[in-house]
């Protein structure tokens, strides 16, 4: 079975059964970076229904929070259909990072995960990077990047780097290629937001495109 972090989306719809919403949840580490990000999506409101929770809960307490809030949804009588963790490597403890994606994979979520952290995926945008960098690096980079000052509570950069995704999601499946097998905890640099993304881009409005 797929893991956790390779896992694409879990409910299948046939053309003719596209009228039914499908229910996805997303639970961010960050509060305002990883949300502002992904609530951007120009999303088609007939097809999914998206909620999107910066919780500032990491690794373990966030896929548990996932579990809850799954298990709420399904006694309420309106499941998700697939449910997302996004969170970054940092420095949390081996033990706690991987046992979050054990956890995940054993109660079916799906995780989009980044070594080091989020703004790896906005790097991957421009250039393609398998050199370990730190953490500060990223910010300033990004400046140069994007002509102005990288701010983690940015609400455009969905925007910004749009036209440059199909870059970026290349540049992702070739960085985890590097790693045979895969491991999250010590494969620095690498991301599965990709993956995410491109589960969000089944449901793009016609009228954005």
């Amino acid at each position: 079975m797929a893991k956790a972090w390779q896992r694409k989306g879990d409910y299948s719809r046939r053309v003719d059964t596209r009228y039914l919403r499908d229910r996805i949840l997303i639970l961010c580490e960050g509060k305002k970076t990883e949300p502002n990000y992904f609530r951007k999506f120009p999303l088609n409101i007939e097809l999914v229904e998206i909620e999107v929770r910066g919780t500032g809960a990491n690794t373990l307490s966030l896929v548990e929070d996932a579990i809850r809030r799954g298990q709420d949804a399904a006694s309420e009588g309106r499941p998700y259909n697939q449910i997302w963790c996004v969170f970054d490597r940092d420095s949390f403890l081996p033990g706690n990072f991987n046992l979050a994606f054990k956890v995940a994979d054993e109660n079916r979520i799906h995780i989009a995960y980044s070594n080091q952290c989020f703004e790896l995926w906005y790097i991957l945008h421009y250039h393609f990077n398998d050199a370990a960098i730190d953490r500060r690096e990223y910010a300033r980079r990004l400046t140069e990047f994007i002509g102005r000052k990288y701010r983690k509570n940015d609400e455009n950069m969905y925007d910004l780097l749009e036209e440059k995704q199909l870059t970026a999601i290349r540049n992702a499946e070739k960085l985890l290629s590097r790693y045979a097998p895969c491991n999250p905890e010590k494969d620095d640099p690498s991301t599965t937001v990709h993956k995410l993304v491109e589960t969000l881009n089944e449901f793009i409005s016609k009228d954005s495109t």
